[in-house]
């Protein structure tokens, strides 16, 4: 079920949606050729818990996978889409983009974002799917108004990642978000416009595009968790939480 969040509540989001961009800002700023993702993971926490709050994905369970999710961060390189696992053997490289995706839990509430960010110089090709990636993020937020609906969300991702030639990852979606990490809806990143249930004033979402430089096709790694595109291309993902209030949603999680 699809619940609407009042004033209160939507306070409560925003002081969970301050300490992800906190964490996000840090991130990005340790984030450089040589440095482990097991590092990002711990400054991560550390952060996290000293603002008070407890982090959202750390031992997160999923049916069927058998090991709670390890990290803080789910840190993904390269290929890898989504739920990277942090590791002490895993080295950033020049030229890598490293999608960051955190959670945390505060006061009841969630806050949920994700940043693509490059490790040292990338190439062009790499450059440029991050930018159409971010401007899919930016393009569902702006046609996020009430009165809209899931349709046109989806519809403004697809729409401008497919005809430059990306891939939209489908088996992955955004969510609502609030008391529990993942809430009704789903949201999709594709869709025909005007259709899926109507956004109302009070919806809070995550929409997260995830962008693949090939072919419309993922895999899940034998550990259960690491997504990665099926032929070995690059992907990106951005993610922001908002709160639908009229004509201009709020932007819960602002990292820009």
């Amino acid at each position: 079920m699809v619940t609407l969040k009042n004033e209160q509540e939507i306070a409560s989001l925003r002081k969970a949606g301050k300490i992800v961009v906190d964490v996000l800002h840090l991130v990005r700023d340790i984030i450089r050729p040589g440095v482990d993702t097991l590092t990002l993971d711990t400054e991560a926490e550390k952060l996290i818990v000293a603002s008070g709050a407890r982090p959202a994905f750390k031992g997160y369970t999923v049916p069927g996978v058998p090991v709670p999710f390890p990290g803080t961060l789910c840190v993904s390189i390269n290929d890898e889409v989504v739920h990277g696992k942090p590791d002490r053997d895993r080295i950033l490289q020049e030229g890598d983009v490293v999608s960051v995706d955190v959670g945390v839990r505060f006061e009841g509430f969630y806050g949920d974002a994700a940043c693509t960010f490059p490790a040292g110089d990338i190439s062009p090709e790499r450059e440029a799917l991050l930018r159409v990636t971010r401007e899919c993020l930016e393009r569902a937020i702006a046609v996020s108004r009430e009165g809209a609906t899931l349709g046109d969300i989806g519809h403004a991702v697809e729409s401008w990642a497919v005809p430059k030639g990306y891939g939209v990852v489908r088996e992955y979606a955004g969510h609502g978000i609030g008391r529990k990490l993942h809430e009704a809806p789903q949201i999709p990143n594709y869709g025909v416009p005007g259709k899926g249930i109507t956004l109302k004033k009070g919806m809070s979402l995550a929409i997260e595009p995830m962008i693949m430089a090939g072919k419309e096709a993922v895999r899940t790694l034998k550990d259960g968790w690491t997504v990665v595109t099926a032929d070995g291309s690059d992907a990106a993902h951005f993610e922001k939480t908002i709160v639908i209030t009229g004509d201009i949603p709020e932007v819960i999680t602002p990292w820009d």
